[in-house]
């Protein structure tokens, strides 16, 4: 308590210590055009760094999140106060006319006093008219702490407290909650200071977007803007643009993820111009877009200023300036800018991969199967479920390239062949896709078999190949660069090419290893070969990443820890000692050896 109260004073006092340095920075007019970025990361040195670099892109609209600001609650917690603020005045200094906040609402339960939590099983009773008091009263505490901001990015979905699960009388639907919530919440931001609230939106499903769409009809406030992710759900290269974002009758900016939260973090190649216009140019011919907001970094010191994924955070400007423009004119300009007329073919070259050899490194056959970029093909749940494309797709199927050009369903072919019993059993998210288990497109047990290994060797191979042609033209390149430049770049594709030999491996040793554990009828020569041989592979690569002894950016995804896994992959199949259940399903694999033939 002596803690809280002591807290509390510290707060006071700073808030005092601010109100003198209120600036003339007013919240972007609804007819101005949004040219965002979004800092994760909480390390100083990096976000100025950003910030500096800011003026190029003409960026008006910045938002300080997750590390920094993730629920507006994280304005009492004083070390997270300060940088907000020293940040905030910062990007003013440097022309940023818009700062904005992120904040999740509500809150986890016991944030809230408990006289409130009158509800069944201690939830909130939403139609206790001193609770809404109370809310806004805290709304008005916690912006006075953060008097420079021009407004709030609201997520009302997926927060900690989900405002649908809480009880009322009154507020008849899961739409008539959600929209309390975010009406209270513009009532103080709005209504009383005059700043800028954007709901933020995504979905796990299609329900869940029938409850956003529904519940947007019933905000109050017209100066309400929305900000909608680029795909559905989460920032994955092979799902479908987001098919709302555009379609609703308010002011709309799209949430570009160019940190890669899913894709490598900009620790390995992160370069794709020709994706960033294929979304991009898609929503651009949308009624309501009024812009972007580009996230800049994964946490830690993984910012994309000043390294090679630029380029994106560049094709979002300028196509945004002249929509005439090809993916092959951002190449162009982006590297004369950056480096030189003489070095463009070969680092164009090596550029242009990078889509291709991610696509068939962290994804297999369609599907993402990394962790937030980290190798983990098991026990990592949401491959099988919430993160399968094919959720968003109608029909769910894929033409895979990368070496096999065929066609798959999603759930039939893939999910149903790559999944783990465990995860087809009940162990990952179910309950998101009922339509396919209905349609029986999943069935128990183990399922892989040589055919789709071959596959997935050859995609894995696929990117091996890819990335070794990228490396090699950076090599070309040397002459025409500067130190610094042609190490960087080096560093760059010499981790992406690791990076795709270690998938190459471990895919293979996970996969196969799951054939042979179907018993002695599956171990024929050819997969007692390939099994012997990734092992090798994988311990191989794993002992040259963990030697590697030059920076690695890290953020969410520290790059060196794969080899970690991937040794541990390697410990479990050799000894019989995988893990016998994952999330209180049976593995199937525990106890089984597997022996190299002779």
């Amino acid at each position: 308590m002596h803690k809280k109260i002591v807290l509390s004073l510290l707060l006071i006092l700073y808030s005092l210590s601010c109100s003198h340095k209120i600036d003339n920075h007013k919240p972007l007019k609804v007819d101005e055009e949004v040219k965002g970025w979004i800092i994760l990361s909480d390390n100083l040195q990096e976000n100025m760094f950003v910030i500096d670099n800011a003026s190029k892109y003409e960026i008006n609209h910045l938002q300080l999140s997750h590390d920094l600001i993730h629920d507006l609650r994280h304005v009492r917690i004083l070390e997270r106060l300060e940088k907000a603020n020293k940040l905030i005045e910062h990007a003013h200094a440097k022309g940023i006319q818009e700062v904005v906040l992120w904040d999740r609402s509500l809150y986890n339960l016991d944030y809230y006093p408990e006289r409130f939590r009158t509800g069944p099983n201690g939830t909130i009773d939403l139609d206790n008219p001193a609770f809404w008091e109370w809310f806004k009263d805290d709304y008005r505490q916690m912006l006075d702490l953060v008097p420079n901001i021009q407004g709030l990015i609201l997520t009302f979905i997926e927060t900690g407290a989900r405002v649908e699960d809480q009880y009322s009388v009154k507020l008849k639907n899961n739409q008539e909650k959600l929209a309390e919530v975010v009406n209270n919440i513009a009532s103080v931001v709005i209504g009383e200071r005059g700043l800028n609230l954007y709901a933020r939106t995504f979905s796990y499903t299609y329900e869940e977007y029938e409850n956003i769409v529904k519940a947007i009809e019933l905000f109050e406030y017209p100066e309400i803007r929305l900000m909608m992710k680029e795909t559905p759900h989460d920032f994955f290269l092979t799902h479908p643009n987001d098919f709302f974002a555009g379609t609703i009758n308010r002011p709309t900016i799209i949430e570009f993820d160019v940190g890669a939260e899913f894709n490598g973090q900009g620790v390995v190649a992160n370069t794709w111009p020709e994706h960033i216009l294929y979304r991009w140019s898609d929503f651009l011919k949308r009624d309501h877009i009024i812009g972007y907001a580009a996230r800049t970094d994964r946490y830690g010191n993984t910012r994309v200023l000043g390294r090679p994924s630029e380029i994106n955070l560049y094709t979002l400007k300028r196509y945004l300036e002249d929509r005439s423009l090809s993916a092959d004119d951002i190449y162009n300009e982006y590297i004369r800018k950056t480096y030189n007329e003489e070095a463009l073919p070969f680092i164009k070259n090596a550029f242009k991969n990078s889509f291709d050899i991610i696509t068939s490194v962290f994804y297999t056959l369609g599907t993402s199967t990394t962790n937030h970029s980290q190798l983990n093909y098991d026990p990592y749940a949401s491959h099988w479920a919430r993160h399968v494309s094919g959720k968003w797709l109608d029909p769910p199927v894929v033409f895979i390239k990368h070496g096999i050009n065929r066609e798959f369903h999603y759930w039939k072919d893939i999910v149903n062949t790559l999944a783990p019993d465990w995860a087809k059993a009940g162990g990952t998210q179910l309950y998101e896709i009922p339509w396919v288990t209905d349609n029986g497109w999943l069935t128990r047990g183990e399922n892989m078999n040589e055919e789709f290994l071959s596959y997935i060797i050859t995609e894995k191979e696929y990117g091996v190949k890819l990335a070794q042609e990228s490396l090699n033209q950076i090599k070309d390149a040397e002459p025409f660069l500067s130190t610094e430049q042609y190490q960087n770049l080096f560093n760059y594709f010499n981790r992406t090419m690791l990076t795709a030999q270690l998938h190459k491996a471990v895919s293979t040793l996970y996969f196969g290893y799951r054939i042979y554990a179907r018993g002695p009828s599956y171990h024929s020569s050819n997969l007692m070969e390939i099994i012997s041989r990734a092992l090798d592979e994988s311990k191989e690569i794993s002992e040259i990443i963990k030697k590697y002894d030059d920076e690695v950016s890290i953020g969410q995804w520290n790059w060196k820890k794969d080899a970690d896994i991937a040794l541990q992959y390697c410990e479990w199949i050799e000894n019989g000692t995988w893990p016998d259940e994952t999330r209180g399903f049976s593995t199937n694999l525990n106890g089984i050896i597997f022996k190299k033939s002779n």
